[in-house]
């Protein structure tokens, strides 16, 4: 498989995509691709929208994109693709539109099938077995919370070390110690903004400037940085 988890769309004070550009464009290589774009997980702007601001900064780097929702059949769009991108959003909604569009197993077997897959936030936790460790209020019923399983174990993108000022709710690593302490043998990786996973010839490895935290029942986290093993989390 290929594939491209990215933790989040913008940093602070970028431009939309700017962050992760030249590892796209790297991911896709110098041939122009053009990629089938899911933008099911926008909630409050337009999939049309979401699209020319995705294409925008894509032409940018010598590739393009088409939403899936321009095609009349969207299996066959996934079928034929020459890559997938998934955007950020809202994970419930995003999930819930796969499955009423019959698009999980397509995505699944184009991505088992060497096709590139890219996603970035609610786009990278489909690639995990299921939706569970999503940031996101469930404002849909997702159909069930099974994703496409392209990874082995979960990602919790956005992932942050402390609550903000004043707040006095749970940490985000104290919502994921309840994760798998009901999900004993699965790993879950905290992805820090500004960092993304990328998966190609078996390898696995960690890209950006920030440590990345993983959590399993029985162990301390452990932080881990680029350059580092992460080959145990696809077993």
């Amino acid at each position: 498989m290929k594939l491209l988890l990215i933790s989040n769309s913008t940093m602070p004070g970028e431009a939309y995509l700017d962050y992760p550009k030249n590892e796209i464009k790297k991911f896709l290589g110098e041939k122009p691709v053009t990629a089938v774009f899911i933008p099911y997980a926008a909630v409050t702007f337009s999939f049309d929208e979401y699209c020319e601001k995705v294409e925008s900064r894509f032409a940018e780097i010598g590739h393009h994109v088409v939403g899936i929702h321009t095609f009349a059949d969207p299996v066959k769009a996934i079928q034929q693709a020459e890559a997938i991108v998934v955007g950020g959003g809202n994970t419930w909604q995003l999930v819930r539109m796969l499955r009423e569009n019959k698009l999980l197993n397509p995505i699944r077997e184009k991505a088992f099938n060497d096709t590139p897959y890219i996603g970035w936030s609610a786009g990278s936790n489909v690639a995990c077995p299921t939706l569970r460790t999503t940031n996101d209020m469930p404002i849909v019923d997702p159909l069930g919370f099974e994703c496409a399983g392209l990874i082995p174990f979960q990602i919790n993108p956005h992932y942050l070390d402390a609550n903000p000022e004043g707040h006095g709710g749970e940490t985000r690593e104290q919502r994921i110690q309840e994760f798998i302490e009901v999900n004993p043998r699965c790993y879950v990786a905290g992805l820090r903004e500004g960092t993304m996973f990328k998966l190609e010839n078996d390898q696995l490895e960690l890209i950006g400037e920030r440590p990345c935290r993983i959590f399993k029942k029985g162990q301390e986290p452990v932080e881990l940085k680029a350059g580092d093993d992460f080959s145990f989390l696809l077993k």
